[in-house]
């Protein structure tokens, strides 16, 4: 089965992927890091697979990736100070593809992740690729790569309990914070507030759990994560202002990537991979898990 015959529309993504953080929010265990994570299937012999030349059986063969994800965002990529390993949906992908490359969970190096140092990172050479909520623009697109997307959500707004921002004419004027660097601080300027920028997500809750801003913005997921945390001093309001295609960023030095990237994703989702990761993370409130969205054509 190819893709595209895998599409669903956005809205009804989106909303099925509120219910089963809402559902997590019920349960208040979203950040918890002991969370349920998936046993992957390595591929053996995988250099054998890829051309010589390629940067898949560079790593193939050292049998060693570095893979760049949150580690603050519940449901998304989340590793507690004790834990071995980070947890989510972005993680998952990341060992779906690693074991493509025969590589396992315990040999991947995960680095933390922070908007602003996502395309810093990939230039670098710090990290193989980056699974870090990491929306697909045009502008991105200019300096690395972005294979994609195999997840699709929309910004909303974090608030206190009490708060009276329930809509987007409510935060003309106010303070709203998002991380340095991300799509989500130009969107809500647009519409009349005065953003502020962290370097990480957490700090932005503790804004607003402080009452020191007024809301916190970024793609309803990872909202409602926080929200699950402190589900009676914050709730998630609005409908998804925004469209956020979540993509594999790797280095424009390697663009054969890119349909590997795409072609291991399709496979998973072809499979039972992709389903077991979204269950295994977001879809913990039982909500069936949605449609993959159809990914973009790799550049030629």
């Amino acid at each position: 089965m190819r893709l595209h015959t895998r599409f669903h529309r956005t809205a009804a993504l989106v909303a099925g992927l509120g219910l089963a953080l809402s559902g997590l929010a019920a349960c208040g265990d979203a950040g918890d890091g002991d969370a349920e994570t998936v046993d992957v299937e390595v591929e053996e012999d995988a250099a054998d697979a890829f051309d010589d030349g390629t940067r898949m059986k560079e790593l193939a063969e050292s049998g060693e990736i570095t893979i760049g994800v949150k580690f603050d965002q519940p449901g998304i990529g989340f590793k507690g100070a004790t834990d071995d390993m980070p947890t989510g949906i972005d993680p998952e992908i990341g060992k779906i593809l690693a074991a493509s490359l025969g590589i396992a969970p315990e040999d991947i190096t995960w680095k933390e992740t922070i908007s602003d140092n996502r395309e810093p990172y990939l230039i670098d050479g710090e990290v193989d690729l980056v699974l870090a909520s990491y929306s697909i623009t045009p502008e991105r697109r200019e300096v690395v790569g972005q294979a994609g997307p195999y997840y699709v959500t929309g910004q909303q707004l974090l608030v206190a309990s009490d708060s009276d921002i329930d809509s987007l004419d409510d935060v003309k004027g106010t303070e709203v914070c998002s991380v340095t660097g991300s799509t989500s601080l130009e969107n809500i300027e647009a519409e009349g507030a005065e953003p502020r920028g962290f370097d990480t997500y957490s700090e932005c809750v503790d804004q607003v759990l402080s009452g020191a801003v007024d809301a916190m913005t970024t793609d309803g997921a990872i909202l409602l994560g926080y929200a699950a945390e402190n589900p009676d001093e914050l709730k998630v309001v609005v409908d998804p202002f925004s469209e956020e295609r979540y993509g594999v960023g790797y280095s424009l030095d390697h663009p054969e990537m890119c349909q590997w990237i795409v072609d291991t994703l399709t496979e998973a989702q072809d499979g039972d991979a992709y389903d077991a990761a979204f269950e295994a993370t977001l879809g913990q409130s039982g909500v069936d898990t949605p449609e993959a969205p159809e990914m973009d054509a790799c550049p030629e």
